[in-house]
C-alpha cells in the first residue's frame, strides 16, 4: 500500500510484519485485524457509508484504514439501463489504485455489519477483488460492530492513501452473463435466487425489477439465513453447507446464483463459492433487473 506522507509516517511507527498467504482467509476476526494492524501490506478498506453523519464521536473512523463507501465510491454503476453493474475492470482497478492499493495487498474490507443486506456491500467488493484477480482480500466478520465491541483502535481522521497502479486480470467465471444463465436454464444447472422469499415467489418485488417473479426452475437461498444480525456474524461452514444439502446442490456441482442487481447475490455467492468452496458458483450481477427487462425472457 502507498500512504501519502502523513499516513507514511503513523505506519512506520509500527514494526511491520510481513503478511503471509496463509492467513488470507475470506474472514478475519476483530481480535486477529487488531494483531495483525501493523503488518507491511495490510490495508484496512472501510466501505461504511456516512460515517460523518453518525453519532460516534470524534473518533468515527479505523486507525491506518482508507475509506472508500460502497454506495458511493464508484463499486457499481449503471450500464446499458441495468443498475449495480460492476465499472469497466480498467475503471474499477483505478478506484482501488487510487486508495493506495497494489497487487502485493492484503485487502481487509469492513462494513458496519449490521445486518445481511448491509454486510452484502461487503461480498460484493470482495467478489469484485476476486474477479479483478487479486486473491489476497478478506472481511471482517461482523464489521464494525465486531471491530468496536473488540476495542480497537478509533481515530478522528481516516487515512490518506497515495495512489498507485493496481494490476489486474480478470476472472471471467466468476461473473455470469445473461447468455450463461440462458444455457444454464437450457443444460439444467442449478439457478439460486439469494433474494427474500417474498421476492422470489413473485409477492413483493424491487423498484428496479420490471415484473414480479423469479428465473424459472430456481432455488431459493435468502441470503439472510447467511449472517446474524444478532450476533454480528457470518454463517460457518457447516450451516452453509447444510443451506446447500438442502437445496439438492452438491459440494462442487456447478450453479448460478443471482438476486436483484447482484448485491444480496454476492451474499451467496461468498456463502458457497468462498466460505463453502465450492469453486463452481458463479455471480449473475445483472441479476433479474437485466433478466426481467426483456418481455420475452420467462418469468416464474
Amino acid at each position: 500500500m502507498r500512504l501519502s506522507t502523513f499516513a507514511t509516517a503513523a505506519v512506520l511507527a509500527v514494526t511491520p510484519i510481513a503478511v503471509q498467504a496463509q492467513d488470507v482467509t475470506p474472514l478475519v476476526s476483530a481480535e486477529w485485524l487488531k494483531a495483525h494492524a501493523g503488518d507491511e501490506n495490510l490495508v484496512i478498506l472501510d466501505i461504511r457509508a456516512d460515517i460523518e453523519n453518525t453519532d460516534l464521536g470524534e473518533l468515527p473512523y479505523i486507525a491506518n484504514a482508507v475509506v472508500a463507501p460502497y454506495n458511493t465510491a464508484g463499486w457499481r454503476t449503471e450500464i446499458e439501463g441495468v443498475p449495480g453493474q460492476i465499472p469497466p475492470a480498467e475503471q474499477v482497478a483505478e478506484l482501488i489504485g487510487s486508495l493506495g492499493i497494489d497487487g502485493d495487498d492484503h485487502v481487509v474490507i469492513v462494513p458496519w455489519g449490521t445486518d445481511s443486506s448491509e454486510f452484502g456491500g461487503a461480498t460484493r467488493v470482495y467478489w469484485t477483488f476476486k474477479y479483478l484477480g487479486h486473491d489476497e482480500v478478506s472481511i471482517l466478520d461482523g464489521g464494525w460492530r465486531q471491530y468496536d465491541a473488540q476495542g480497537g483502535e478509533r481515530v478522528a481522521e481516516a487515512a490518506v492513501p497515495g495512489p498507485t497502479t493496481f494490476p489486474f486480470e480478470v476472472r471471467d467465471e466468476l461473473r455470469a452473463t445473461t447468455a450463461d444463465v440462458e444455457a444454464a436454464l437450457a443444460a439444467g444447472t442449478k439457478l439460486i435466487d439469494g433474494r427474500p422469499h417474498a421476492q422470489f415467489v413473485g409477492e413483493a418485488k424491487s423498484p428496479v425489477v420490471r415484473i414480479e417473479g423469479t428465473i424459472p426452475g430456481s432455488l431459493n437461498l435468502e441470503n439472510s439465513k447467511l449472517y446474524s444480525s444478532e450476533y454480528a456474524s457470518f454463517a460457518q461452514p457447516e450451516t452453509i453447507a447444510a443451506l446447500a444439502e438442502g437445496l439438492g446442490l452438491a459440494a462442487d456441482e456447478e450453479n448460478i446464483v443471482f438476486c436483484n442487481t447482484g448485491h444480496w447475490a454476492s451474499v451467496v455467492w461468498f456463502a458457497l463459492h468462498e466460505v463453502g468452496g465450492n469453486t463452481n458458483t458463479a455471480m449473475y450481477d445483472g441479476s433479474m433487473a437485466e433478466w426481467a427487462a426483456d418481455p420475452a425472457r420467462p418469468i416464474q
